[in-house]
């Protein structure tokens, strides 16, 4: 994530700022410019080329502080959004911001890195689209089906989230955590293409035609086999290859966003992600050292880690290939 500053005033800014809370400037994101902009009181930004933006339709509803095309109109990342929860579910719409702006988070993080991001309104076949889901009335499982994925609303109460962390056992789960790991599904359907790439990846990975509904019952009878943390990022990654790959493109993320946020508010002066040769120097040479820092903080103010998880010798080469899936990656 960026360090913003207002560009009125120069005061700091948060990546939800709507108003800057030092001059009273009203603001939105332009995803073009990468940058939070001053809009005038009709809530309209007028960019270098002379085009016209708009505060999202959603800004209220949702909190989205992005910039739409269109007047009345929806930004980018709203767009993305296939289902939300209806007018008449307060439980729904209460959880739904934090969803929201996640996902927002998310396509940030993944226009950082140079990942295409496509909805389905453009590509219908694959393309890239969200249901964002209340419980209150349905069971909803969180997954993902050609580029359609699907969010549990109830994980944005907080309370909620740390009864199913705690009874899966999981030392991390947050809504931002869904999406990276959503995504993950989807950018492996999308780049994992090609007789090398695909043969790369069911060795590290394994054999993903093993039968998943199979695999799944047997996870949860059986657990995780003995010593899963020798070649596994968690436990959850050792139900199907499938699934270790999108936990090992979460923590691709994970990893990623936190050392920009880092470097860009001066806690490590490193080269931006993409200069490194290797995902892999990135992990050792920056991550190891600067998580377990992080870590040591957390626990200073009473707080678990940040960051409680071992990298073992193969899912350094896991990450090490998700990242080289990157559009021109060395």
């Amino acid at each position: 994530m960026k360090a913003f500053r207002c560009r009125v005033c120069d005061s700091p800014l948060f990546f939800e700022n709507s108003v800057c809370v030092s001059c009273g400037t009203a603001l939105g994101f332009s995803r073009a410019e990468r940058a939070i902009v001053p809009v005038d009181d009709q809530g309209r930004y007028v960019d270098a080329a002379g085009l016209v933006w708009h505060v999202c339709a959603n800004l209220n509803l949702s909190g989205c502080t992005w910039l739409a095309p269109l007047e009345g109109g929806q930004c980018f990342s709203c767009d993305l959004t296939r289902t939300r929860p209806s007018d008449d579910d307060p439980v729904g719409l209460e959880n739904y911001p934090l969803a929201e702006r996640s996902k927002r988070y998310l396509v940030f993080e993944l226009d950082t890195l140079g990942l295409p991001v496509v909805g389905k309104d453009v590509d219908p076949v694959d393309g890239l689209a969200f249901d964002l889901l209340s419980s209150v009335d349905e069971n909803v499982v969180i997954g993902h089906e050609d580029g359609l994925i699907t969010i549990d609303l109830a994980e944005s109460d907080a309370a909620h989230r740390e009864k199913v962390r705690a009874q899966l056992a999981e030392p991390y789960r947050t809504m931002l955590g869904h999406f990276r790991h959503e995504v993950g599904h989807y950018y492996e359907w999308q780049l994992v293409r090609g007789e090398d790439t695909m043969r790369r990846c069911t060795e590290l990975f394994g054999d993903e035609s093993k039968d998943y509904q199979a695999e799944i019952s047997r996870h949860y009878d059986e657990g995780p086999p003995e010593g899963w943390e020798e070649s596994f990022i968690s436990t959850y990654a050792t139900m199907h290859p499938f699934e270790d790959f999108a936990e090992t493109w979460a923590h691709y993320l994970h990893i990623a966003d936190t050392i920009e946020t880092a470097r860009e508010f001066g806690l490590v002066t490193v080269s931006p992600i993409g200069a490194f040769s290797s995902f892999r120097d990135v992990v050792t040479g920056v991550w190891v050292p600067l998580s377990t820092a992080l870590n040591q903080i957390n626990r200073s103010m009473g707080k678990d880690d940040l960051y409680p998880f071992v990298i073992p010798a193969p899912v350094l080469d896991k990450l090490d290939f998700v990242a080289s899936l990157r559009p021109g990656a060395a």
